[in-house]
């Protein structure tokens, strides 16, 4: 979408300056000129104006906003259609001056204790409110928590908000798309559906990161993080925050439960429980919600009576005339202070000669300079022009500094080393990985022995048939062979239980069609062949090859021979009969035909047969008839 900075929205709204902008509107700071005030102006993209569906999403945020009044909630203003100029859904949201709890986050890394339960409370008093009144906002996460300059902390973005006062037609899978899915509950994830319960969940996770840094999951794609979140546990806070209070852990735990049933049912009973972790705090106070601060410390300004002394200070004062007697008082010095002064003289030129020896001359000391992250070459680089060299103090894994390069110096960066000294280092190995060996083929003890040299944990062995890989030898791992893992990674080893034994049927009297069908089910290859037989009909099983009763590998050929029928057959009467049925009729039979034609009718029938009606002969034998 263009950007629409300058327009005048509706009249009234005058544009002056793009916030941001995400898949669905774009947010500007505008003027209202009406009222004279800032307000931010949230536009939908011109493309997306012509879908209902996110027309009616846009406009349920107008209507969950407006229908709450608190005042951690950013409040809604107007909402509507511009008319004049360019086309647009609108809404009108107060302006609120600051950062989201997401920029404040990747600053600070993570909050103490303290600030967590600070950041927490608001958050939890305004979503109580929303779920007094049966909305579910359903996309908390930390870009949707304003923090203004004054200190007030702020919810918004209801757009997926849902309730009775305003219907919902989301779908679940529109609600998984829309939604931030590293704080989506599991309910939300497999059914689309959720409940204050859900907010529960969201506010969980989004004070696990406040507190540790950090989300409980990590994926390369969005798919793996709802994975992780449906069939895996959040851990606990206190094993990545040491000093977490156990109340608070418990708290946090129950929140990010994958059973809703488990969580507290609503925002209100959440910010009962942790309101009890602080019982001092007065919960009618009517104190911001966290101290005014800028995100980033400034130098502080000299204060008013330093700069008013300074400034007096370069005032010249007006000397007051000497007087006789004073001049020749000043110019009498006497002994004491002359041999003061030459104590004095002598101190400043030992402190003097110190001053050279240690700062500049021999015994001056080499500041080291910063080595972390570098390769040796650089180390080498940075070193030498100093007089110093290095060494190899240890090698050790890493997982945020690249192999080869530096962990660590000592003298650490900025300490002091003598002249000519040695910094000692150490040097990463890069990430702590692992091979998984190959294990196909071995037995389960030669292949835990393999593992058992290995930092790995050993999974217990599972058993499955196989029919390649003999019973009791092992198939192959997971992880698989050759790859690559960290240090107590849990290893699991397929065993085979051999070839899987099924019991076979016997289908000698039945339907070639059932015996394939059956037979092919239940994991048997068949192989058909067809002969002739004077007690089974045509198309069914004379004989199978191994026979029914025992029990055979899964896999294995199953012979079949499937009748053709009787290997003779009988003459017909076929006299007086038009050639070409009588023909028909005896290939039938199986038999060859040959046909002797006499006389000049144009219909010519059969006036002989040879051999004569009823004899009985095989199939494939030649029957001559005479046609006149």
């Amino acid at each position: 979408m263009s950007d629409l900075t300058g327009e005048l929205i509706d009249g009234r709204y005058q544009l002056i300056r793009q916030m941001a902008s995400g898949g669905m509107a774009s947010i500007y700071e505008a003027v209202d000129t009406r009222l004279d005030r800032k307000v931010a102006v949230k536009i939908m993209h011109s493309h997306l104006a012509q879908d209902e569906q996110f027309v009616e999403r846009f406009i349920r945020e107008a209507k969950a906003a407006a229908a709450l009044s608190h005042p951690n909630i950013v409040a809604v203003q107007d909402q509507g259609w511009n008319q004049n100029g360019t086309p647009a859904v609108f809404l009108v949201m107060e302006l609120i001056e600051g950062h989201t709890l997401r920029e404040y986050l990747n600053e600070r890394g993570n909050l103490s204790i303290a600030d967590g339960i600070t950041f927490l409370a608001p958050v939890l008093s305004a979503l109580a409110a929303a779920h007094k009144i049966g909305i579910v906002h359903r996309d908390i996460k930390p870009e949707n928590i304003l923090i203004s300059k004054e200190g007030r902390i702020k919810i918004a973005d209801f757009g997926l908000a849902k309730g009775p006062l305003l219907g919902s037609t989301m779908t679940a899978e529109s609600s998984v798309v829309l939604g931030s899915v590293s704080y989506l509950s599991p309910e939300q994830v497999q059914r689309g559906v959720a409940d204050a319960r859900s907010d529960v969940y969201s506010v969980g996770i989004t004070a696990f990161e406040m507190f540790t840094g950090s989300k409980p999951f990590e994926g390369d794609a969005p798919i793996q993080v709802a994975y992780m979140h449906v069939n895996s546990r959040v851990p606990r806070i206190s094993t990545l925050v040491k000093s977490v209070p156990p109340a608070l852990d418990d708290l946090i735990y129950r929140a990010t439960s994958a059973n809703p049933d488990e969580r507290p049912r609503d925002a209100a009973l959440f910010y009962e429980e942790l309101n009890a972790l602080n019982p001092k705090k007065n919960q009618l106070s009517l104190e911001l919600d966290i101290p005014i601060a800028p995100m980033r410390p400034k130098k502080e300004a000299r204060s008013l009576r330093k700069r008013v002394k300074e400034l007096t200070a370069a005032i010249p004062v007006p000397k007051a005339q000497e007087t006789t007697a004073q001049i020749e008082k000043r110019k009498k010095i006497s002994k004491r202070v002359k041999r003061n002064r030459f104590i004095a003289l002598g101190l400043a030129i030992a402190l003097g000669v110190f001053g050279w020896y240690a700062l500049i001359g021999p015994g001056s000391r080499v500041v080291v300079p910063s080595t972390v992250g570098a390769t040796q070459e650089e180390v080498q680089a940075a070193l030498g022009p100093l007089g110093l060299t290095f060494s190899i103090a240890e090698n050790r894994f890493s997982e945020d500094i690249a192999q080869g390069r530096v962990i660590a110096s000592s003298p650490q960066a900025g300490g002091r080393i003598d002249q000519g000294g040695t910094v000692n280092l150490v040097i990463s190995k890069g990430p702590e990985r692992y091979v998984i060996p190959m294990l196909a083929g071995l037995t389960p003890q030669a292949a835990a022995n393999l593992i058992g040299k290995l930092p790995l944990v050993k999974q217990a062995n599972i058993e499955e048939f196989s029919s390649t890989v003999p019973k009791g030898y092992v198939i192959d791992s997971t992880p698989t062979s050759g790859e690559k893992v960290k240090r107590g990674t849990a290893i699991t080893i397929r065993v085979s239980k051999g070839i899987e034994q099924i019991a076979l049927a016997s289908y000698v009297g039945k339907s070639s069609d059932q015996a394939l069908n059956e037979l092919s089910e239940a994991g048997f290859a068949v192989s058909s062949e067809f002969g002739f037989s004077e007690i089974r009909l045509a198309g069914e099983v004379i004989s199978q090859k191994p026979v029914g009763g025992q029990n055979v590998n899964k896999g294995s050929v199953i012979e079949l021979l499937v009748s053709k029928g009787s290997e003779f057959a009988y003459i017909p009467n076929v006299f007086s009969i038009d050639e070409a049925k009588a023909v028909r009729t005896l290939k039938d039979l199986g038999v060859k035909v040959v046909v002797k034609k006499i006389g000049k009718k144009v219909v010519k029938k059969v006036t002989a047969i040879s051999p004569k009606v009823g004899t009985k002969v095989k199939r494939g034998s030649t029957v001559t008839i005479t046609v006149g």
